[in-house]
């Protein structure tokens, strides 16, 4: 199948569909292979050093594992129709992705990916609010808190309706922010990346100094961990200021530091 730029801008749908499933494929046989291998290194390979920073040393069910895959299959479906969608506008020259890496200085890619993140950031805080409001809570979020004790299979495992919310924005802010592909690729590795961490149920990041200035802005496995048991706290993406300014951060560092000392 020849998947170019005057394929999928003639609208065919053998061509979009295809594209979509292959996409789909890759979206989901990475989450295995990052979900897997993150758990690997950290609860086997290092698992001596990481002991006293698991959160939970409880087993997970497999059936709460099944079922997490079974949800996040459908997220790779949708994430990688959004991911055609973003394509399509690239390929009519709708969008603001751009592959001419001197069309703006270099400074400027790594702004872009940070804007790009506090947008995403701030967007999911909000729309995470409301979708705690106990009349939205049950048709969109609940399957994601289904996983009280998170795994690293957690982090794509959602209802398709909040996974095509979560998703909505990303095709709005490659049409308004000028982004490299290479920034764009980044950002979405990176997406991946925070996601497993957070859900993955061992603390990663540094304690001491340089711990407590992460923890003061950027979410990780205990932060959201209290999200997934205390529930109505800590609803930021990546950063920790909306939770700090809207007052609704719950006891991170008191935590943090104790799994740190254990």
């Amino acid at each position: 199948m020849n998947l170019s730029f005057d394929d999928i801008s003639s609208g065919s749908i053998s061509v979009i569909l295809g594209l979509t499933l292959v996409l789909a494929g890759i979206i989901f046989v990475r989450y295995l292979v990052v979900s897997g291998a993150y758990h690997y290194l950290f609860f086997s390979l290092f698992r001596k050093h990481f002991e006293h920073r698991i959160l939970d040393h409880k087993p997970h069910k497999r059936k709460q594992l099944l079922t997490e895959v079974y949800w996040s299959a459908i997220s790779g479906l949708i994430f990688a129709a959004f991911g055609v969608f973003i394509y399509y506008l690239w390929a009519i020259d709708k969008s603001a992705i751009y592959t001419d890496i001197n069309k703006y200085p270099l400074w400027y890619i790594p702004i872009s990916v940070a804007l790009l993140l506090f947008i995403q950031d701030t967007y999911y805080y909000w729309i995470h609010r409301w979708m705690h409001l106990p009349s939205v809570y049950r048709y969109l979020h609940k399957i994601h808190h289904k996983s009280v004790h998170t795994s690293v299979l957690t982090s794509f495992s959602f209802h398709p309706l909040e996974t095509i919310l979560q998703a909505l924005i990303l095709p709005v802010i490659v049409v308004l922010l000028p982004l490299h592909v290479y920034a764009l690729l980044l950002t979405l590795l990176l997406m991946t990346l925070s996601a497993t961490i957070n859900h993955a149920g061992v603390e990663i990041y540094p304690s001491g100094k340089i711990g407590d200035l992460m923890g003061k802005w950027i979410i990780g496995a205990t932060h959201h961990d209290h999200h997934h048991r205390r529930f109505n706290y800590n609803f930021g993406l990546y950063f920790t200021f909306w939770d700090r300014w809207m007052a609704t951060e719950h006891g991170h560092k008191k935590k943090r530091t104790l799994k740190s000392k254990g």
